[in-house]
């Protein structure tokens, strides 16, 4: 009886920590919760490049710095392995995140130093956004070329 209960205790804490580990939940929600902010943020700054919405130097430095605070997030936790399109639905991650983490990183990093040259030229008019906002695509697009899966 006692190796029964034994086994039994242990088949519990086996699968209650299996279906912990397979709930990333949150973690989606919460990446997906930043690229939402980097697209309002992004389409502000790109509409003002554009001309398509007047240019507000104020409002494009708040649109800059939101980015730049995006950018500084730590991706660590938000990636947990078990949360790529192929092992849940609502996401376009690619496996091949976790097959190189590190290049996903310095992805991440350099959409990290495109934002900072972005906040720097934000405020000093409608002229230097172009540039900045080029860079900005650029690192946007290495990543998404990269790991992230077409829309299907």
């Amino acid at each position: 009886m006692n190796r029964f209960v034994t086994g039994l205790a242990a088949l519990s804490v086996c699968a209650a920590g299996a279906a912990y580990a397979q709930d990333h939940s949150a973690q989606l929600k919460a990446r997906q919760g930043q690229f939402r902010i980097l697209a309002i943020n992004l389409g502000t700054l790109g509409g003002m490049a554009q001309g398509k919405i007047d240019y507000d130097a104020e409002a494009a430095q708040m649109a800059a710095d939101s980015v730049v605070a995006v950018s500084m997030i730590h991706q660590g936790p938000l990636w947990p392995e078990g949360s790529s399109e192929m092992d849940i639905d609502g996401t376009r991650a690619k496996v091949e995140i976790w097959d190189d983490f590190d290049d996903f990183s310095s992805k991440w990093s350099a959409l990290g130093e495109a934002a900072l040259n972005m906040q720097a030229a934000a405020g000093t008019g409608q002229e230097a956004l172009g540039p900045a906002l080029g860079q900005l695509g650029g690192a946007c697009k290495a990543c998404h070329d990269t790991y992230r899966a077409p829309e299907s």
